[in-house]
């Protein structure tokens, strides 16, 4: 069966998710070594899903640039 094309998401899965599926969760577990291969899915820790906030780079100003704007100020 086909999916409408009003149904599809134009962008894919570019936004961020705030709910991880159970392997990844079981991933997340092992790396923090909070979980081992005798546990149970049924009781699973939460883990916590980082926002990632993306921060303005800095332009970094070439000497001319820095003495263009001394001699505006003067």
């Amino acid at each position: 069966m086909t999916l409408d094309s009003s149904l599809r998401v134009k962008a894919g899965s570019a936004g961020t998710r705030n709910v991880l599926t159970r392997a990844e969760r079981i991933a997340k577990l092992k790396v923090q070594d909070r979980w081992n291969d005798d546990s149970t899915v049924l009781g699973m820790p939460k883990v916590r899903v980082e926002k990632v906030s993306l921060k303005k780079k800095k332009k970094v100003k070439t000497p001319e640039e820095t003495k263009e704007e001394e001699e505006k100020e003067t």
